[in-house]
């Protein structure tokens, strides 16, 4: 299985040379949620996408502040992509994890989510290596 899972979703990876239209199912945090993507007219894959370059407070965070952000992080994501909503996928990374995914993803409007988090105060840049703390 988790090889039929890795082929799959190399196959994503390796075809995303556009951006790929996705529909939103399930958000899991501030910047990880779930998503329909169609391989063909009659197969579609749940794959876990990660906002690429982008962190955000963890639901499990290392303080009261951490975690209250990481709710409103979660809450604001929810609200730009609730589910069904088709967003487009670009930019589609490979991720450390199984059957997860990291990419750039737009609104039906053309709009950067990340970028969205990152105005509002509820996401910064993230190139790798060790996260800055959300504690004050």
């Amino acid at each position: 299985m988790k090889k039929l899972l890795s082929l799959i979703l190399g196959c994503l990876v390796v075809g995303a040379a556009d951006a790929v239209p996705a529909r939103v199912d399930y958000i899991f945090d501030g910047d990880t949620f779930s998503a329909q993507v169609a391989l063909s007219d009659d197969v579609d894959v749940t794959v876990r996408v990660r906002l690429i370059n982008i962190d955000t407070p963890e639901m499990n965070g290392k303080c009261p502040y951490e975690k209250q952000m990481a709710n409103r992080a979660r809450n604001v994501l929810s609200a730009l992509i609730p589910r069904g909503t088709i967003v487009e996928l670009d930019n589609i990374k490979d991720d450390k994890y199984l059957g997860r995914i990291n990419a750039n993803v737009f609104l039906p409007d053309g709009r950067d989510v990340g970028l969205i988090l990152i105005d509002s105060g509820l996401g910064r840049p993230y190139k790798g290596g060790k996260r800055q703390s959300w504690c004050k």
